[in-house]
């Protein structure tokens, strides 16, 4: 059972959501478990949710996309990762590589990505991430120097979703390696020389490509530069925070999918002459895992609305996804635990959305960094 956020959906909202819900029941669900297993990304869903428009989510209706406003953008990512956290994840870094040319590149680049992009392909990548700079991006290394009418962009990037699959980067480099505040915003298509890195072993999110990407004297038009010199880490702050939207609506989705598994468990599995749904302490968990998803959800279409009113929403988005992650990691916890020792094998997908959860506190910011935006909210 899914409770309601806020009576705040349009009737259109509202068929999204079923829209969606029924595209992640039917056709993103059932194949999760081998995609996590075979560490392969399912490519006819990605082609699924482009034709269901999906794809095109944050791009502009004037270059063939949906331009969701931000509730919708949440509840759509909710509902995909209902389905599958990985795909979900995939789309919602699609998303931000479009959002970056839509915002901030010239016309030429907009006409020349943003129609095929919203047709799901190529796919976008966001790299800004370095093995050494993490949650501190102005300690990044990689650098674009301008030669001419080019710039050449040395340096390695880590974390990139899509890594193997996309073919559009939009990259952050120094245009002055000694200045932290020369940070500026590229579109690098992979053609130009990326070199693609070894693909990523992880403990959760198996489906979802995480590589490095190495950047080796590789050369783009100067048109390519998205941002003034010296704007780009601004840039990537203002596109994260509705990022952050989406990422903590997947938590909520994440979050509602081991629920509604651990409920129907319950009532399914008899112990002690009943089903445990009728034991105390299986009820009184399923009665807090609810909590945590309800208010997760609350706080995120509190952001989304916040953001379409065209307030700032850095500090709802925080609280949003430092909340509805860790809230995800204790719910799918829990779902283990009703299950048993079932739910510790592959035989349900509780183990999985577990496994899952735990990236939700730690990409697009970590709760820790989550949390100091908050703190600067509410005291500076």
């Amino acid at each position: 059972m899914t409770l309601a956020a806020s009576d705040s959906l349009s009737e259109e909202q509202r068929a999204v959501r079923e829209v969606v819900r029924g595209f992640a029941v039917e056709e993103l669900r059932p194949g999760a478990g081998e995609a996590d297993a075979t560490e392969t990304f399912p490519e006819e869903a990605w082609d699924e949710l482009a034709a269901l428009d999906l794809t095109g989510l944050t791009t502009p209706e004037a270059y063939g996309g949906y331009d969701a406003d931000r509730l919708t953008y949440s509840v759509v990512n909710e509902e995909v990762a209902y389905g599958h956290l990985a795909v979900a994840t995939a789309l919602s870094v699609h998303c931000l590589a479009t959002s970056c040319i839509a915002e901030f590149g010239s016309e030429a680049l907009r006409e020349e990505y943003l129609p095929d992009m919203s047709t799901g392909r190529p796919v976008g990548m966001f790299a800004l991430s370095e093995p050494d700079a993490g949650s501190n991006p102005a300690e990044m290394t990689t650098t674009a120097r301008k030669e001419g009418d080019e710039y050449v962009i040395d340096g390695e990037k880590q974390w990139i979703t899509n890594g193997e699959r996309g073919d559009v980067c939009i990259v952050f480099a120094k245009t002055d390696p000694d200045d932290d505040s020369s940070i500026t915003q590229f579109l690098v298509p992979k053609s130009a020389g990326i070199e693609v890195g070894k693909k990523e072993h992880k403990l959760g999110l198996r489906a979802s490509d995480t590589t490095g990407l190495t950047f080796d004297g590789v050369r783009i038009p100067a048109e390519n530069r998205l941002t003034e010199e010296g704007k780009g880490l601004s840039a990537a702050f203002h596109i994260l925070t509705g990022g952050r939207i989406g990422i903590a609506a997947q938590a909520v989705g994440l979050s509602q999918a081991a629920l509604d598994e651990a409920v129907s468990y319950a009532r399914d599995r008899e112990q002690f002459g009943g089903p445990i749904a009728d034991i105390q302490a299986i009820r009184h968990k399923l009665a807090d895992m609810a909590t945590k998803v309800h208010a997760s959800r609350q706080l995120v279409r509190a952001a989304a609305e916040r953001a379409d009113r065209g307030a700032d929403p850095r500090t709802e988005a925080a609280m949003a996804k430092y909340f509805a992650s860790e809230s995800a990691v204790d719910v799918c916890n829990e779902a283990v635990q009703v299950h048993g020792g079932y739910g510790y094998t592959t035989d349900f997908p509780v183990e999985r959305f577990y496994r899952d959860a735990k990236i939700l506190t730690i990409y697009e910011g970590t709760s820790e960094i989550q949390k100091e935006i908050i703190a600067r909210g509410v005291v500076d």
